[in-house]
């Protein structure tokens, strides 16, 4: 009993302990997770409206040393199917994307040793000089990798990424903040504090940004909520985050392999983050890992968004994941959970309005 009326205090708005959030993600009911989550949802969004983006994401080099034992995608230098774009190619794909829709463009790659911050300004203006979207790029590793590479701080080095175009930090790299988790998946990837540090900086200077966690690999239940304390906590100091987005590790073609965790995990945990992370206004569904119907049953789990078009994907496909979604396709699988579906920009502002039963 004692569960069920810390789970009633949370689905009206009480903020659950470290302590709470572990028992209820270990111990609690799956339905009873996703009614309270939902409730929050309800009260954070009360429109009977879920979002969704255009998008589409450019992984304009592979080349990383990080080495990371649970990514299918990357390539040492030197390897022969390593590759960086050209900027004609990048502003080929992102013409690509305007074209359809695109109202913003998430670009991230590898830890590329030989690429200083004047490589990526030259980028983010030839984009912008060219096409009206917005810049949703570089995960903080690669702005910690940026920093060292070109001799910076990282107060500076936001700034002259942020003065060429970069609008907005996408959150990847986060894995688990949990150094000893850090430790053993991506020894070489930046810390946890100098990731939470990136996006301190980002708020500091006025920027935003969103936060991810992979799970379901190595990580334990305590592991999930640290990692959820400590975006709670910066955005209790920075709003710097406009979302969450949770989404499972996918073991195909990595060094680290194991099993993929199930729906059942990942509603848990969807629910869980909701939850906790009551000064987040946003949490995305993950239908890149999951599937169109599980994405589905995610906006009755807490989350409020469907993600993106995402035109182009290639990190979680390099594991042998290849689910594809329209734009019509999330509409309609928003309008079939029962709620009105909404074209977003980056910062959650609604472009357009999709009323079930209409059009």
């Amino acid at each position: 009993m004692k569960l069920y009326g810390t789970l009633d205090s949370a689905a009206q708005g009480a903020r659950l302990s470290r302590e709470q959030a572990v028992e209820l993600l270990s111990c609690h009911s799956l339905p009873e997770l996703g009614r309270a989550a939902a409730a929050v949802c309800d009260i954070l969004h009360p429109e009977p409206v879920r979002t969704y983006v255009v998008d589409r994401n450019i992984n304009y080099t592979n080349i990383c040393i990080s080495g990371c034992r649970f990514c299918a995608f990357y390539r040492e230098p030197g390897n022969p199917d390593g590759y960086v774009l050209s900027t004609e190619e990048v502003l080929e794909k992102v013409g690509e994307a305007v074209e359809l829709g695109a109202t913003q463009i998430l670009m991230q790659g590898g830890l590329h040793p030989e690429l200083g911050i004047e490589f990526y300004e030259g980028l983010f203006r030839a984009i912008k000089n060219a096409y009206p979207v917005h810049i949703h790029s570089l995960s903080a590793p690669e702005v910690v990798h940026i920093a060292e590479v070109s001799g910076l701080d990282l107060e500076t080095t936001l700034c002259r990424l942020h003065d060429a175009g970069l609008g907005s930090l996408p959150g990847g790299g986060a894995e688990i903040l949990v150094d000893r988790v850090r430790n053993e998946l991506s020894p070489v990837k930046c810390s946890a504090r100098k990731w939470l540090g990136v996006m301190e900086t980002a708020g500091k200077i006025g920027m935003r940004a969103t936060a991810t966690m992979v799970f379901g690999h190595i990580e334990s239940h305590e592991d999930r909520v640290e990692h959820l304390m400590a975006i709670r906590d910066l955005q209790d100091r920075t709003g710097v985050f406009t979302a969450f987005i949770p989404w499972t590790y996918q073991p195909g073609n990595t060094a680290l392999g194991r099993a993929a965790a199930g729906g059942h995990d990942y509603l848990r945990t969807l629910a869980i983050s909701r939850l906790v992370l009551d000064n987040v206004s946003n949490i995305q569904a993950s239908w890149v890992t999951q599937g169109d119907a599980l994405a589905q049953v995610a906006l009755r789990f807490g989350a409020n968004d469907i993600g993106s078009t995402m035109i182009e994907e290639n990190v979680v496909a390099a594991a042998g994941v290849r689910f594809r979604l329209s734009e019509k396709r999330l509409i309609e699988l928003i309008h079939s959970a029962g709620f009105d579906a909404a074209q977003r920009d980056t910062m959650y502002r609604l472009l357009r309005v999709h009323e079930k039963g209409v059009g």
